[in-house]
């Protein structure tokens, strides 16, 4: 490949077009998304605060609409600034990879905390407020069968992290139809997962409210998580409809590339619900 250098000093690639600058560094346009979209998240979540404590809705629904709204924008504004000759351009690209990798660490963290107060009661059960014993699950509880649907979901997952490799692989191979139906299939299971996992909520055996502290860290743990599957699903929706329109290339194509990591992520933090909380914490099982 041959390479140019920069007036920085540094190495770009020379087949692709100039940036529109003296440098090949990242200037974004003024942009009013980044304060709506905070604002929006701050009322989102005050939302959330007022529906838990007061039965107060339409904050949330004011929260979620402005989070929404802000967040498509904000993505079709990065889509076409992405379209743009020599916008994207290598230097800028490594900026992005470290970003998603950042917000990656972010994310783990993230779920630390859930494992962190699920493993606190778990190993020192004699911490759970009004406890008659000191064990875990506490008495009374009924937990799900392991190899049920959570070993069925276990499978989709791990199933659509392989999907979705075929169509990484796919396009860097330029494949197109293999890219296609890698990611149409990959979006399909993460749409049944999330379906299962409603069926599995709607015959739950014990309750979010009012049932201590096992569903409090079980449905925290399991709904963020099938919070972030719909996202990731709809990361790799529109994956699959910039690929069917021929946005990404076998070398321009960090989209799809961080949607397969956020993908990964996912899988892997499902592997850890599944083996920590429906595998070693299971208890005695629910009759259906």
């Amino acid at each position: 490949m041959a390479l140019d250098t920069t007036t920085a000093g540094m190495a770009i690639d020379a087949s692709e077009p100039p940036p529109p600058h003296k440098h090949p560094y990242h200037l974004v346009d003024p942009s009013p998304w980044p304060l709506l979209s905070a604002f929006s998240a701050g009322a989102l979540l005050f939302g959330i605060v007022l529906w838990a404590h007061y039965n107060i809705h339409w904050m949330f629904g004011v929260g979620l609409v402005g989070t929404l709204a802000s967040a498509t924008l904000w993505w079709r504004d990065v889509v076409r600034e992405s379209k743009q000759p020599g916008v994207h351009t290598p230097i800028v690209r490594i900026g992005m990879r470290y970003g998603m990798s950042l917000f990656i660490a972010s994310e783990v963290m993230f779920f630390v905390a859930f494992f962190w107060a699920y493993f606190h009661f778990a190993l020192y059960p004699e911490h759970v407020a009004g406890a008659e014993t000191a064990i875990w699950p506490p008495k009374g509880i009924h937990t799900f069968d392991p190899f049920g649907l959570p070993f069925l979901n276990t499978m989709i997952l791990l199933l659509s992290g392989c999907t979705v490799t075929w169509a990484h692989h796919s396009l860097i191979e330029g494949d197109r139809k293999g890219m296609l139906q890698g990611l149409a299939i990959t979006v399909v299971l993460g749409l049944f997962f999330t379906f299962l996992q409603a069926v599995e909520y709607s015959e739950a055996p014990f309750a979010f409210s009012g049932g201590g502290i096992y569903p409090s860290t079980f449905f925290l743990a399991t709904g963020f998580h099938g919070f972030h599957v719909i996202v990731g699903t709809l990361f790799l929706l529109v994956c699959l409809i910039r690929a069917w329109g021929g946005d990404f290339t076998p070398k321009r194509h960090f989209g799809f590339e961080a949607a397969a990591w956020y993908w990964h992520f996912v899988d892997v933090v499902w592997l850890f619900l599944f083996i920590c909380i429906y595998l070693f914490g299971a208890g005695e099982i629910a009759q259906h």
